[in-house]
């Protein structure tokens, strides 16, 4: 079932690409990027309350809190990121190049959790590196 999520992710990513292209003519990337989080934030909020699992938010360890907040700075930052990006530049360009997040996802996941990389896993690796910069130049 993770694939099927994960596929589903990917087409909401380029949505989110082409619809964001066009929703930041003409404001700052900080505005849409304020915009877009309360969206957000407001689906993930839904989905919890309707799924029933508010009793989890009072079960959070310090560790899952402090996990959770720190990454979503991270997601805040990328978002932000991501939007400046898109004011200048063109959403084909833009999405690829954020992509390479999947390169770092593989090597930090190797660093910091111990998670195996084996030939097949640096071969996709490089080739996802190796199509962003051939779509960015």
């Amino acid at each position: 079932m993770w694939k099927w999520y994960a596929i589903l992710a990917a087409l909401f990513a380029a949505f989110t690409a082409i619809l964001a292209k066009a929703g930041v003519r003409g404001i700052s990337g900080s505005t849409a990027t304020a915009v877009r989080s309360i969206v957000a934030m407001l689906i993930a909020w839904g989905i919890a309350l309707a799924g029933g699992h508010m009793g989890e938010v009072r079960a959070l360890s310090r560790s899952n809190l402090l996990f959770l907040l720190l990454s979503g700075a991270a997601t805040g930052l990328s978002w932000v990121c991501y939007f400046k990006a898109l004011e200048t530049g063109r959403a084909s360009q833009v999405a690829p190049l954020d992509k390479l997040s999947v390169a770092f996802v593989l090597l930090l996941s190797f660093v910091l959790l111990g998670e195996p990389l084996d030939a097949k896993t640096i071969a996709g690796g490089a080739l996802i590196v190796a199509g962003a910069v051939i779509i960015a130049i």
